[in-house]
């Protein structure tokens, strides 16, 4: 059984850094801002691509373990 607090806490973590990351993106003047990755330029319009590709590949991921569970595909 996982402690309760343990994932009290990393909830949220989560909430606090997505409320840090909306704060930022609607206060940003445009999507060419840019910030600092493994000492690169980066623009916002570059993290919030990633962002998309990353959650619709685990998306993509959840869809495949459904598959598994209820045995529907190609809906």
């Amino acid at each position: 059984m996982p402690d309760q607090k343990v994932v009290e806490d990393a909830w949220d973590t989560w909430r606090s850094e997505v409320a840090f990351a909306e704060r930022f993106v609607d206060e940003a003047r445009d999507l060419d801002v840019t910030g600092t990755h493994d000492d690169e330029p980066i623009a916002l319009r570059e993290v919030l691509v990633h962002l998309i590709e990353e959650y619709a590949r685990h998306n993509g991921h959840a869809d495949f373990l459904r598959e598994r569970i209820d045995g529907r595909v190609g809906q």
